[in-house]
């Protein structure tokens, strides 16, 4: 017999089933779901109503291509979110597309991958479907570069109209193309009124190339077209990636309230019309080509910005006006025409260029402007003005500069002394009372790194720090060495005592590391490189003897080479009170060799000899393509001598006409070159070969029996001293001027021939 149930019972029974039915397979809340995989999130997506909150389930989802779409309302977004927000990896090769009206999306990491598109997040579905009135906040996108450096893609594209892409991290893109592209390539997405707003934009790295921008608005195609972006209280955190950090192609844009951290480059009004730029914080901290304001094109503003400590010159000054081309194609330069450039304060920086660019075609000065009620002091009472060309066209009127001695510019300028102190905000303001309309407001606000980004993903420094971990101690006993460095973490030093090293196997170097030598080991190599840098490798030698004499009998060895795949992660070299010897078994042995799509930032070496060697100290000259692309950032070599040297002591090349980018940079000082240069295999016939080096200082160098040093002249205006050297049975150096019709800009001064 079946047991009686009253209807208030069956009730109970009924709701606790359902409970129980919604809490294991259903919405936690009405219109909220967590879904565990890509087939759930597909019919969640299919099914979504406005109000709907999809949430990722916490853990990684891996190959994931992303795609939102829906029609939600304004007070009721269709919502896509982690179960936990920083919980929710996204890794190997995905993306995020989103199409439709009012969709928001917040929570996701994008790490330990790659988009297989063009985009990683991208506001379209194709051409046809748009996101409008969307939203994407509190997401990261941390090194997702595609491991070919030159491939390139975008890390965020935004299309259709009154979008906001707000609050996200982005750092480390190493690839190439712009990390953050607002897109006006079809009429749906033109004066879209887009917020990109309070994102952290960190650290991006020198890429040794064109297309390294951290934010472009526009293309050259449409620049004749407005955008109506905001641009507001981002931070971008040392964007190194190329001369333009910020590049501006469309019109009616505004740029305010962002904080530009010791950036190389500058925010540039590249094209497009009437863009204003206001109440930006340039914090340039002396690092070398920290930048500003360029400014090109019609009836732009730039007025109550703050610009500190910027080193940069050229195209990448503290602010630039360009000479234009007459009836200029689109895509080149326009006219600088009734710019309003006020009120803004410019404290100890290096230089100001007006009518710069000028040139046979760049010869369209700056008209119908005016420099009001700026402020412009130099500790050291420096003028940093540079006058190109007829500045005639722009009016100044009331800007105060300090105790300058002889001023390019007069008129318009009081020229007096000025006691600036820092204020609360951290800027520098005068003292005098009778100045409080001169320069930048008095309270301008300025923003706090810890204001953007997310709160839940630090904000960490990326950069190479050697000597920062533990010193493991080896000794000489066969694979005593290389266990070590199978071990060792980042920045561990590993320290070698005395005694005679050989080692069998190549020393793959993936993580920053030191071999340091006590009482100078000797260290041999029976393969055709020493040591060979990978992919997030820097390698620091100090106190060893490195020898080449057990090496194969092979063309071509090294005592370092990078590695033969393309490498996204800029690497170090550091060689100090080291000594390289019998580097000869065979022809072209270099000291260093790299590989085409591999950039070190720096290769620095202090206080060692080399001698002996039958190819290149440094063979850095793969990028022979002629696009402006190049091998190494800084070069410097001091208190080092070389000694019977075949090949050239450098060889570095940068060719192609492209100026957005500073480097490469070489220094040599205080060292002396002996029989260098001298073999019959050494292709440039030179002791020194700099093809479109940005920067080179030679000075307070000895050369004796050496071929001259080579450089040739491209473009980017370099700079070159050649300085105090002694050259015993060499040449004096050749300098040529490959593509400028000017006069040689080298500076071959005080060099003593014996």
């Amino acid at each position: 017999m079946q047991p009686i149930v009253t209807l208030r019972q069956f009730k109970l029974s009924l709701s606790l089933i359902l409970a129980l039915g919604i809490s294991a397979c259903a919405p936690i809340t009405p219109g909220e779901i967590t879904v565990k995989d890509q087939a759930e999130f597909e019919q969640a997506v299919a099914n979504a109503k406005p109000g709907d909150v999809i949430k990722l389930a916490n853990g990684t989802w891996k190959d994931f291509e992303i795609l939102f779409t829906g029609t939600g309302e304004a007070d009721r977004p269709i919502r896509l979110t982690a179960e936990t927000k920083g919980r929710v990896f996204i890794t190997g090769q995905s993306n995020l597309s989103l199409a439709g009206e009012y969709l928001e999306v917040s929570g996701l990491i994008f790490k330990d991958g790659y988009t297989p598109t063009l985009q990683v997040v991208s506001f379209r579905r194709n051409k046809e479907h748009l996101a409008n009135h969307s939203r994407v906040t509190e997401v990261v996108i941390d090194n997702f570069s595609n491991p070919e450096r030159f491939e390139a893609d975008y890390w965020v594209a935004m299309y259709g109209r009154h979008n906001r892409f707000d609050h996200n991290h982005l750092e480390g893109k190493r690839n190439k193309g712009v990390t953050m592209a607002v897109r006006l390539d079809s009429e749906a997405s033109q004066e879209n009124h887009h917020r990109i707003d309070h994102n952290y934009f960190g650290p991006r790295p020198v890429l040794g190339s064109n297309g390294g921008e951290t934010l472009r608005i526009g293309t050259s195609h449409y620049s004749l077209s407005d955008s109506f972006t905001l641009v507001e209280n981002n931070y971008f955190d040392r964007c190194d990636g190329e001369v333009e950090i910020v590049s501006v192609k469309s019109g009616s844009n505004q740029v305010r309230g962002n904080l530009f951290f010791e950036s190389k480059g500058t925010l540039t009004l590249r094209h497009g019309d009437n863009n204003i730029v206001e109440e930006n914080v340039f914090l340039g901290g002396q690092v070398d080509h920290t930048g500003g304001i360029r400014v090109i094109n019609k009836g732009q503003i730039i007025r109550n910005n703050y610009l500190e400590g910027l080193t940069g010159y050229r195209f990448g000054g503290s602010l630039v006006v360009m000479n234009g081309v007459p009836n200029s194609s689109i895509n080149r330069y326009h006219q600088v025409v009734n710019a309003q450039i006020e009120n803004n304060s410019m404290i100890n920086n290096e230089h100001i260029q007006l009518a710069a660019g000028s040139d046979a075609e760049r010869s369209a000065t700056p008209v119908d402007s005016q420099f009001a009620s700026n402020l412009i002091v130099n500790d050291n009472g420096r003028d940093t003005f540079t006058l190109y060309d007829d500045v005639s066209g722009i009016r100044f009127a009331d800007n105060v500069l300090n105790n300058v001695e002889s001023p390019q510019l007069a008129e318009g300028f009081s020229n007096q002394a000025v006691t600036l102190t820092r204020a609360a905000n951290g800027l520098l303001y005068p003292e005098s009372p009778g100045l409080n309309d001169v320069g930048a407001k008095q309270d301008l606000v300025v923003l706090n790194k810890d204001d953007t980004g997310v709160s839940w993903y630090p904000k960490s420094d990326a950069s190479i720090r050697f000597d920062i971990g533990r010193t493991i101690d080896v000794t000489a006993a066969p694979g005593d060495l290389q266990q070590a460095i199978d071990l060792a973490e980042s920045g561990d030093i590993i320290r070698l005592a005395a005694g005679d090293y050989l080692l069998s196997k190549v020393i793959h170097i993936d993580k920053p590391l030191t071999l340091l030598g006590d009482n100078r080991p000797k260290v041999e190599f029976e393969r055709s490189t020493l040591f060979e840098i990978a992919d997030g490798g820097s390698l620091k030698l100090s106190g060893l003897v490195i020898s080449g004499a057990r090496s194969p009998d092979n063309v071509g060895n090294s005592v370092i080479r990078t590695s033969p795949y393309s490498m996204l992660i800029n690497y170090q070299i550091k060689v100090e009170n080291s000594e390289f010897i019998q580097l000869d078994v065979n022809r072209h042995f270099n000291f260093l060799n790299v590989a085409k799509s591999t950039m070190a930032d720096s290769v620095v070496i202090l206080d060692s000899h080399f001698s002996d060697v039958s190819g290149a100290i440094l063979a850095m000259d793969k990028e022979a393509d002629d696009y402006g692309i190049f091998n190494v950032d800084y070069v410097v070599i001091k208190n080092s001598s070389f000694t019977n040297v075949q090949g050239a002591l450098a060889s570095l090349y940068r060719g192609g006409t492209d100026e957005s980018t500073f480097g490469p940079h070489f220094t040599l000082t205080n060292s002396e070159l002996t029989n260098v240069g001298t073999g019959s295999k050494n292709k440039s016939k030179a002791s020194i070969y700099l093809h479109g080096v940005q920067v080179t200082t030679i000075e307070n160098n000895r050369f004796s029996n050496t071929p001259a040093i080579k450089i040739e002249h491209t473009v980017g205006e370099p700079v070159t001293r050649i300085v105090k050297n002694s050259l015993t049975a060499t040449p004096l150096p050749a300098v040529r001027e490959l593509h400028s019709q000017a006069e040689n800009s080298a500076v071959i001064t005080d060099n003593i021939i014996r």
